[in-house]
């Protein structure tokens, strides 16, 4: 190559470098966005590596498949994995145990009086620890041929089930500590885990007693007009079942629970089981799960003196209240049936401001002077071929008879007590 002629070359790539350097620098986001294939991927050079995602950026666009690991402080799953029914879960933290508890003393005592086998049944305190109550431990004494406790497979129940093979001077004391704490509903924190999807399932459908369509999914309808807050639906049929039912202290026991024929009737109320079991099925036929619960006054009140024992005699201190399922706040306690008791056994007016506060209090806070015993319904007990509606009394059965106690203490000899203890 002559000399002249490697001059002028090199003189006009000396031009194209300086024109594309001068380009590089007056625009540099250009350069920061080529793509693949370009004469700066051809190059050879490596691109500058990216800043890293933040910890929750990369969670927030992890694949679905991939495991993501979350905690209190990030706990929602923006990505839910395939078959889940959560689109978007509340942030879960751990609840605050109560500061204060109150202990109790329960004593169950029997003396059979008969000829021949027979056999008991008594409802035991919930079998797994709450935020509002725990069982500390059972102990029995007396002349039975086989006594212990069961449970049923659902977990729904516990019961102590005791047999005699000759029952004329059958005796059996059994005693049973267990602790409680006032429960509240906090409407400022949505942080409680999902239920399981079975106990919410079961706690939709109806029961022998409780439907979930026909009259009682018209009465919800009617109930919540164009209500769509689930707390303001279960809120609106409270207030309609506090204001349209009756409490009726000549009936046995809590009553029969028997939602269908309230319905079918149009005349609502009742005991216990009949009030809070209406409640109940209304929140069931508009899809809240809900579920009655069984248990026992062990203390005097502080609200109102016929919401509580008055002395240590807890034989007829049954009761049966009620609660219902929100996502992220778990269940909530209710009590429209003590509202409507106050009224009638403290002869309070509709307009008694005193009514109007007790009204506000037992739509989310239980008092804690009862102890639960059981959530179930349709159930069979050890022993039994036969379904009942629920166990909230004691029962027997001997070779002669079935005897369900509705009142007759005379039918199946028992007594309760419970007192207050300092451990």
């Amino acid at each position: 190559m002559k000399r002249r002629t490697f001059l002028a070359s090199a003189a006009a790539l000396s031009a194209i470098i300086s024109d594309a350097w001068a380009a590089k620098k007056s625009s540099p986001a250009k350069a920061s966005t080529a793509k693949p294939g370009t004469a700066k991927a051809k190059s050879g050079r490596s691109a500058k590596p990216s800043r890293k995602p933040s910890s929750r950026s990369a969670q927030r666009y992890a694949p679905i498949s991939a495991p993501v690991a979350h905690t209190a402080d990030d706990p929602v799953i923006e990505s839910p994995p395939p078959g889940t029914t959560a689109s978007r879960l509340p942030p879960v933290k751990a609840a605050e145990p109560p500061s204060e508890w109150r202990t109790y003393e329960i004593t169950t005592t029997v003396n059979l009086k008969g000829s021949g086998s027979s056999k008991i049944w008594l409802p035991l305190p919930l079998n797994q620890d709450t935020l509002f109550q725990r069982t500390l431990g059972h102990s029995w004494e007396g002349n039975e041929n086989n006594a212990g406790m069961r449970r049923l497979p659902d977990g729904d129940l516990e019961v102590f089930h005791c047999e005699w093979r000759d029952s004329s001077e059958g005796k059996l004391q059994l005693k049973t500590l267990v602790t409680t704490a006032d429960r509240h509903f906090d409407v400022t924190r949505r942080t409680v885990a999902p239920e399981r999807e079975d106990i919410l399932r079961r706690n939709l459908q109806a029961s022998r007693l409780i439907p979930n369509d026909g009259l009682a999914y018209q009465l919800g309808e009617r109930i919540l007009g164009r209500i769509k807050d689930p707390v303001a639906q279960a809120k609106a049929i409270y207030d309609w079942v506090v204001d349209n039912s009756i409490y009726d202290p000549s009936l046995p026991g809590c009553g029969t629970g028997d939602v269908r024929q309230q319905l079918v009737r149009g005349q609502y109320g009742g005991r216990s089981a009949d009030i809070n079991g209406l409640f109940v099925g209304i929140c069931r036929a508009i899809g809240i799960p809900a579920r009655c619960v069984y248990g026992l006054r062990v203390g005097p009140s502080r609200l109102f003196r016929s919401l509580g024992l008055t002395s240590d005699d807890a034989t007829r201190g049954q009761h049966v209240r009620a609660e219902f399922y929100i996502p992220g706040y778990g269940w909530i306690p209710v009590d429209p049936s003590d509202v409507r008791r106050a009224i009638s056994m403290e002869v309070l007016s509709d307009r008694d401001s005193k009514l109007s506060s007790l009204k506000k209090i037992l739509f989310g806070v239980w008092e804690m002077n009862w102890i639960a015993y059981n959530v179930g319904s349709d159930i069979t007990l050890p022993g039994k071929n036969y379904n009942q509606p629920f166990l909230l009394q004691p029962q027997m059965e001997s070779r002669e008879s079935l005897y369900r106690d509705q009142g007759a203490p005379q039918a199946f000899p028992y007594t309760i007590s419970a007192r207050r203890v300092e451990l």
